[in-house]
């Protein structure tokens, strides 16, 4: 890919630019914030360190949305994170006027690149974009379950003491206290994680895996989460720009899946160099379906909020 913006120079912003530079994903990378000189450093350090693992990736920074010019595919990581007690309208509020005014200049000056959204809440968020942008789906999409599964990995590797290396996982729904982790489809080296872990054992990791934001943004006090989330973005775009067709869970526009329209929900998705170009649709037993639903309720009234706004 020749052109990757990132729209907001925060630790997120910043992790994901030092992996997209250091993998070496573009040619050229803009890190856009409306703090232009901060914006201007970070984009010297990361590329500085890029220069350092070999990679030729070019890295600017700066506050205008002319930045935007020519970029194939734009990540808004630009907004304030959740506070401790904050509620998801509150949070909205905050964010829905950055993330509308990104993208007017998104379609001012890349009208044709792809849309990434990571800023919380990120399914109503992705929502609008789809929304704002006038493309189809499989342009604007957003990142939550990549992090999540990567949380839940983490914590099964915890649990277990085997290398993450043989263990998959996935999560759907909403993020937050309402995603719905399938832990039929958890396992180490393709056997079924219920071979190890007792049901207790699995339901802690199921709960520790919803919590995971909250724990990191507790024991830290200052900052929220920010090199998994970089990691997880990083993912998204390697596999984009590589044309790899991943199945990955991806916040997701519905047209129908899962018995659920206009609404974005994180789904398994086939990620390639034309962004989703498939919802693959599971069959979920009747508990998944009620959590399914269950989330899927939540996120439908966070959109009807965001249209009051």
């Amino acid at each position: 890919m020749n052109k990757i913006s990132i729209v907001g120079a925060g630790l997120v912003g910043e992790a994901a630019a030092q992996v997209i530079a250091r993998d070496e994903l573009c040619s050229e990378l803009m890190l856009i914030d409306v703090q232009g000189d901060l914006a201007q450093g970070k984009a010297l350090d990361v590329w500085q360190a890029a220069v350092e693992a070999g990679s030729d990736t070019w890295v600017y920074g700066g506050s205008s949305a002319e930045l935007l010019q020519d970029s194939e595919l734009v990540v808004i990581t630009a907004g304030m994170p959740r506070k401790p007690g904050q509620s998801r309208q509150a949070v909205l509020s905050t964010n829905l006027p950055i993330l509308d005014a990104i993208m007017q200049d998104v379609n001012r000056h890349a009208p044709s690149a792809m849309v990434l959204v990571v800023s919380n809440p990120v399914d109503v968020l992705t929502y609008r974009a789809w929304g704002i942008s006038g493309l189809g789906r499989n342009k604007v999409f957003g990142q939550a379950g990549v992090l999540d599964t990567a949380r839940m990995k983490c914590f099964i590797a915890e649990e277990t003491g085997f290398s993450v290396r043989d263990i998959s996982a996935l999560v759907l729904g909403g993020h937050g206290d309402s995603m719905v982790p399938l832990m039929r489809y958890c396992a180490v080296a393709s056997v079924p994680l219920s071979h190890f872990l007792s049901q207790q054992q699995i339901a802690r990791i199921v709960e520790r895996t919803r919590q995971g934001g909250g724990e990191i943004l507790g024991l830290k006090k200052q900052a929220s989460a920010c090199d998994a989330p970089g990691v997880a973005i990083g993912k998204m775009v390697d596999a984009i720009v590589n044309g790899r067709n991943r199945i990955l869970p991806v916040v997701a526009i519905l047209e129908g899946e899962y018995g659920r329209t206009d609404i974005a929900m994180g789904v398994p998705c086939v990620l390639a160099a034309e962004g989703v170009t498939r919802v693959v649709e599971l069959a979920l037993d009747e508990q998944e379906q009620v959590m399914f639903d269950r989330s899927a309720d939540q996120v439908a009234r966070d959109i009807d909020e965001m249209r009051a706004l």
